[in-house]
């Protein structure tokens, strides 16, 4: 009961990720987005992932840690991407 519980809870804030990554992608821009936020979640997935397979709880929950993970850790790489185009394009 608390595999599902806590895979509703990774599912809810997971379906925001893919929406955050298509909006930094298709706007082009870091408005809105938070490096330390973003940090933060990051390392809150991480510690999520280690508390997984340090209890040896390893079965499809940690699946949704790591998908959400990924797309968190492709906002994050945008963000860098998009804040060089921003510069760049303030130096011109």
């Amino acid at each position: 009961m608390v595999g599902i519980f806590e895979s509703l809870m990774l599912i809810c804030f997971g379906i925001s990720w893919p929406i955050s990554v298509w909006k930094s992608y298709t706007s082009r821009s870091t408005k809105g987005k938070s490096v330390i936020f973003t940090s933060a979640i990051i390392l809150g997935y991480i510690a999520g992932i280690c508390g997984k397979i340090a209890g040896g709880n390893i079965n499809y929950v940690l699946a949704l840690y790591i998908l959400n993970l990924c797309f968190v850790s492709v906002d994050f790489a945008l963000y860098f991407i998009n804040k060089k185009r921003e510069i760049k394009h303030s130096i011109c």
